[in-house]
């Protein structure tokens, strides 16, 4: 199938390893060009040589603290400069796993501006050129623990996780009427190489093919390359009716209804 992504132009946050990485190779493959952004300069452009490489795409970079306020008009005018973005995916994300009497106003000021703020800045810079457009696409990587319970320690994951899903909702409402969608997926457990689900494996591998016999129907963890090329999917024009919707990529492992 071809997703007609070809000379499109994505902006993705947190690409230079993990989920994002594994998208801006979909999106590569499927030939759009790419502007990764990530803190680490020499890592981002490694994987930026790498994508050029391999895919023959146009791979530009931009090595930023996306918390710092300014960052999102910076992401934003070097996409100007390259012809404007047609999809932006924020996946940066992270966490401080603590009982929620132990969060300090730091803590929380601290992934919420990595796990939601950073998104809505950079998508609000990035908008006007989308609708300049006859389409955009938004994406949002967010997690099925941003669509139900995720266990104790995990409030500020929980919080901004659903916060996405939300803010994407209704920035879908919004932005129908310029023809831009807006989604968000909610990965179950994803085994990468260098991922928290990787190292637990192999630490202790009977322990994990416990909980992988205990907890994921399709009786394996997902995969990197799966999220990316459903997301690759979600940000084509193939899926032009889907937005303000989130989906779950996680072999059957959650238990939301909705």
């Amino acid at each position: 199938m071809d997703l007609g992504l070809k000379d499109k132009l994505a902006v993705i946050l947190g690409a230079s390893r993990g989920l994002g990485l594994y998208t801006a190779r979909s999106l590569a493959a499927e030939g759009a060009n790419l502007l990764l952004c990530a803190r680490g300069r020499e890592k981002l452009e490694e994987v930026a040589d790498q994508i050029r490489s391999e895919f023959g795409v146009s791979v530009d970079t931009v090595a930023i603290d996306i918390t710092d306020e300014a960052s999102a008009n910076a992401i934003a005018d070097q996409a100007a400069t390259l012809g404007g973005a047609n999809i932006f995916i924020g996946n940066a994300g992270g966490n401080r796993r603590k009982a929620f009497a132990e969060l300090s106003r730091t803590d929380w000021l601290d992934i919420l501006s990595v796990n939601l703020l950073a998104h809505a800045d950079c998508a609000r810079a990035i908008v006007p050129q989308m609708s300049k457009g006859e389409t955009g696409s938004i994406l949002f990587v967010s997690s099925i623990f941003g669509r139900e319970a995720g266990g104790k320690g995990l409030t500020l994951y929980n919080t901004t996780k659903s916060a996405l899903i939300s803010m994407a909702k209704i920035m879908a409402l919004e932005l129908a009427e310029s023809g831009i969608r807006v989604n968000t997926i909610a990965p179950g457990s994803i085994r990468f190489p260098g991922g928290s689900w990787d190292r637990r494996c192999i630490e202790n591998p009977e322990a994990m093919a416990e909980f992988v016999k205990q907890n994921i129907p399709i009786g394996r963890f997902g995969t990197a390359e799966e999220i990316g090329d459903t997301i690759a999917f979600l940000v084509s024009d193939r899926a032009s009716l889907i937005t303000g919707a989130c989906i779950n990529v996680d072999g059957g492992q959650s238990h939301s209804l909705i």
